[in-house]
């Protein structure tokens, strides 16, 4: 299921080095990031949503400062495979995101990771607390499972994002 906007190869993502996934919401945005023989990944943080396409000189920073060489965008996907509203937000944030930082983009079936991110956390967390830290897990788990899928096909998985490295795509339509 290619969504291609340019000619440009699958091989045009990175085969090794440091990635960073993003569990993209309305109200928080949870970031990972694995190492650069991605074996291990962590939790890094939660950014605020409301204002993302504002905030393109952080995204190019933390990128730049955790030299992550290839992007994991959450796909939100229906258990009967079919997309949502939300799917077509993240593919929204996923291309802009392409655009701003001129790092490579794989969007990756996100199902259940937030109820796995809820699992892993158990009850030691305030309500509060929980709320600003499920969703850098639930990143953790994405990038887990895309390195995981990537290990066990010997290939990579999920849908490749290409962007015009001249501007991208319009984001209207």
């Amino acid at each position: 299921m290619s969504s291609a906007l340019t000619n440009q190869p699958d091989d045009a993502f990175p085969a090794s080095g440091r990635l960073a996934a993003f569990d993209y919401g309305t109200v928080r945005i949870g970031i990972a990031v694995c190492d650069p023989d991605r074996i291990l990944a962590s939790p890094l943080e939660v950014h605020p949503a409301a204002n993302w396409r504002n905030d393109g000189d952080y995204f190019r920073s933390l990128i730049k400062s955790e030299r992550i060489v290839g992007l994991i965008v959450g796909l939100p996907i229906h258990c009967d495979g079919g997309e949502s509203e939300k799917s077509k937000e993240a593919r929204e944030f996923a291309k802009w995101l392409a655009a701003e930082t001129q790092v490579p983009v794989r969007m990756f079936d996100e199902r259940f990771t937030t109820a796995d991110a809820n699992r892993r956390m158990g009850g030691n967390f305030t309500s509060a607390k929980k709320k600003q830290r499920v969703d850098a897990i639930a990143a953790q788990v994405l990038l887990e499972s895309f390195m995981e899928a990537c290990r066990y096909r010997q290939t990579l998985v999920g849908e490749m994002l290409h962007v015009d490295p001249l501007g991208g795509e319009s984001l209207d339509g």
